[in-house]
């Protein structure tokens, strides 16, 4: 026969409300009673109702993250770093890639609405949904610009596209091209198209900035970096928006008899563990994951407890030196 809180009440000797402040760590006891009742709980294997104990606190313990693919190394590894640390925190997950869908991002916001998660860790690109604009949503964004009240964890985009730019510059590069997504995208990284450009025009050279969708196929981006090639076949270095897009890019030079490093440079973004193991000579700015991660879960926390947050938390970049660049 299944025990019940009664049960423990009684071999603990202390009324059942002591048992559910025991379980909900709720108000003052003392060590000595709470240890009855753990001891009671153990003696009789009993088990706590957590479905019920969660209409209590009016929690589910479910945290979402809803991301555009994790086949992404970095929103992968990302992915894999938050659920590492959410259930450390006592967390559970579910994992969501919106693969750039309206619909589906929006059913997930509308499990957080109808309460059957606590919040949402966001990446995506559909920002004009229109439950983003619910005031005091536990939601966090990471590299993501929601709306005016939803905070934002972005490492340093301007910092790196600096980095890289500089890094190329003083490399000997003067014809150097950038790629990007669509300007019209709400996203910290269109800071990296700024700090390129800027830093282009400080040393008295031509900012030249190839737009590439992040949803299109290895195939049409392959076909976007043939025209880098055929319409400026004096590039003598590419900054590109990540490190896969820069693998591609290695890759398409290859078949314009262009070798890597000796007569085109090539510096990425992202840094993920995957990509430095699988292609560690790649030159390429880190974005601290682990860091990124710590603060979303810092965060999304204040936020379900309605405690007041920034707007936007910025967090430094580093450059991996690799042989591309």
């Amino acid at each position: 026969m299944t025990p019940k809180l009664e049960d423990v009440a009684k071999l603990a000797a202390v009324s059942k409300t002591t048992v559910s402040r025991v379980l909900n760590n709720r108000g003052y006891l003392s060590q000595k009673t709470i240890d009855k009742v753990h001891a009671a709980m153990a003696q009789l294997d009993y088990h706590p109702n957590v479905v019920a104990r969660q209409l209590y606190k009016n929690q589910t313990n479910l945290i979402g993250i809803l991301l555009p693919s994790v086949a992404n190394p970095f929103f992968g590894e990302l992915t894999d770093t938050l659920e590492r640390l959410l259930y450390q925190a006592g967390y559970k997950v579910l994992i969501g890639n919106s693969m750039n869908d309206p619909q589906k991002e929006a059913a997930y916001l509308n499990q957080l609405l109808s309460r059957q998660v606590d919040g949402l860790i966001v990446g995506t690109h559909n920002q004009h949904i229109q439950a983003y604009q619910n005031p005091g949503l536990p939601v966090v964004a990471i590299d993501r610009v929601m709306n005016e009240d939803i905070p934002v964890i972005a490492s340093d985009n301007y910092q790196g596209g600096q980095l890289a730019t500089t890094h190329l510059i003083d490399r000997g590069a003067k014809k150097i091209i950038h790629t990007n997504g669509p300007e019209d995208l709400k996203t910290p990284a269109q800071r990296r198209r700024s700090a390129y450009e800027t830093t282009m025009v400080a040393h008295g050279l031509t900012p030249i900035t190839y737009t590439v969708d992040f949803n299109i196929a290895p195939s049409a981006k392959k076909a976007v970096f043939r025209q880098i090639f055929q319409e400026h076949p004096d590039v003598e270095a590419v900054f590109a928006a990540n490190d896969v897009d820069a693998a591609l890019i290695q890759q398409v030079a290859g078949e314009f008899g262009r070798q890597v490093p000796q007569d085109l440079m090539i510096v990425g973004y992202d840094g993920t563990n995957l990509m430095r193991e699988v292609l560690p000579n790649l030159t390429t700015i880190v974005q601290p994951i682990e860091a990124m991660s710590k603060m979303a879960l810092q965060v999304l926390t204040q936020r379900i407890n309605k405690e007041p947050t920034e707007k936007e938390y910025i967090l430094p970049v580093k450059l991996w030196p690799g042989q591309t660049g």
